[in-house]
């Protein structure tokens, strides 16, 4: 079967690869945040072997799919080994909050981190940066080979 999403489709492969590279192992348990349909939960689950959730108030997911429908809140990081905001909109500041509990995985996509300003891609990833080192969040920029203009993730630990 066929899915239909919204942008592009490898990124699932992609990050879901990026996360088996960077922390194999030693996690078990992803909390995939506004993560939809829940494509990227799906591989790394079948794939990788991880046990992965999505969290999302839309309640979207696809059969198999272990899901909450449920905003995500930075308090329930410490259930999970990893937060994952792949494109996750209006809970970008939550997976960013997240991160002072639990390593975060964010590909940010629009500017739902302050919306008193306008943001473009690089100053929505410098702000979230900020926001890491003002909490001393120890961080990394990654480019995830995936199109589109939306590619740049922060990687904490």
């Amino acid at each position: 079967m066929r899915h239909r999403f919204h942008g592009s489709a490898e990124r699932f492969d992609v990050v879901a690869s990026f996360i088996a590279d960077r922390f194999g192992s030693s996690i078990k348990y992803i909390a995939d945040v506004a993560g939809g349909q829940g494509m990227l939960a799906r591989v790394l689950t079948k794939k990788y072997g991880y046990e992965a959730s999505v969290v999302d108030p839309r309640g979207w997911a696809l059969r198999g799919v272990e899901a909450a429908s449920a905003v995500f809140a930075p308090e329930d990081a410490s259930y999970y080994d990893l937060i994952v905001g792949l494109h996750p909109d209006e809970a970008t500041r939550a997976v960013a909050e997240a991160a002072v509990v639990r390593p975060v995985l964010l590909v940010p996509c629009c500017n739902f981190w302050d919306r008193t300003r306008k943001l473009g891609r690089d100053a929505l990833i410098d702000a979230i940066a900020s926001y890491f080192d003002a909490r001393e969040v120890r961080y990394e920029r990654v480019d995830l080979d995936f199109a589109g203009p939306m590619n740049e993730a922060l990687v904490t630990s």
